[in-house]
């Protein structure tokens, strides 16, 4: 299991505040995968319902839970699919590092 922090900043986007966190660029990166990208079968439908989960009760709890698998699934969509441009936000840098670094418990 990994326990990460959430953590969020306001931007600016078109003349208006938002938050943003690190689900917001993971619902992007996930979002964004070509159709042919995207996992298909029973065993990823089941892991796609578990991370809507996981991310529901982070928006309340400011902590994403994951079990090892699914956070091995995000890890390695953010490893191949996180565009380089989003390192000059210094506060997603810092929330993917912390991401990246998180250890099992």
């Amino acid at each position: 299991m990994r326990n990460i922090k959430i953590e969020g900043w306001d931007v600016t986007v078109e003349g208006k505040p938002v938050k943003e966190n690190l689900l917001v660029g993971l619902n992007v990166l996930i979002a964004n995968k070509k159709p042919e990208e995207i996992p298909k079968g029973i065993d990823k439908f089941r892991l796609f319902g578990r991370l809507a989960k996981a991310f529901e009760r982070a928006e309340k709890t400011n902590i994403l839970e994951l079990e090892e698998g699914d956070y091995s699934f995000l890890k390695k969509t953010i490893e191949n699919d996180i565009p380089s441009i989003w390192a000059m936000n210094s506060n997603m840098l810092k929330a993917v590092e912390e991401f990246l670094n998180s250890k099992e418990e």
